[in-house]
């Protein structure tokens, strides 16, 4: 008695003559994939510029009381992203001449779609035997750097409020025309 084995015909020819049609249409297909890929990230972090940055007032130490440098500092945030974005809070750290002199909290930021906002932060800050220095040479019409290091919020709606940094915000050198002698 002979076994007949049933299945199907071997396919000897068929791998190697579609081998040749098989490559050029996977590495086309490939192609097409990875252009459609995207380079950017889907949200870009907003920048941070100094418009401005000017000590308008400085009440030295005395009698009991403390000492306190008022600051004006405006900074333009620039959202990069072809969407709204509201940035729930910016916080940061002033830093002058490399000595922590106070905070900077600026809440609810819209920023338009590839568009800009000002912000403008008037600062109060205390003056300790560390920062006293400092403070008289921008009075006096000195040159002195400041830094901004902080925090952002993005109020991304249904997608959280995701925080970012701690980075070096801003920093520059300020100097302007003596408010003292």
């Amino acid at each position: 008695m002979e076994t007949a084995i049933v299945g199907r015909p071997p396919r000897v020819g068929l791998r190697r003559s579609l081998s040749p049609l098989l490559a050029p249409l996977l590495l086309g297909l490939a192609a097409a994939l990875s252009s459609c890929a995207p380079n950017q990230p889907i949200l870009a972090v907003p920048t941070f510029k100094v418009q401005s940055v000017r000590l308008t007032n400085l009440t030295l130490p005395g009698f009991g009381r403390p000492g306190t440098a008022y600051v004006s500092l405006q900074l333009l945030v620039n959202n990069p992203n072809p969407l709204p974005l509201r940035l729930a809070n910016i916080a940061g750290t002033f830093i002058l001449d490399g000595a922590n002199v106070g905070s900077v909290n600026l809440p609810d930021v819209d920023l338009p779609a590839r568009g800009e906002a000002v912000q403008r932060a008037d600062l109060a800050l205390p003056l300790t035997l560390d920062t006293l220095g400092s403070a008289l040479k921008v009075a006096r019409g000195q040159q002195v750097s400041y830094r901004l290091d902080g925090t952002f919020t993005a109020d991304l709606g249904f997608l959280g409020r995701p925080s970012f940094g701690p980075y070096t915000l801003v920093q520059g050198l300020l100097q302007q025309p003596a408010i003292l002698p």
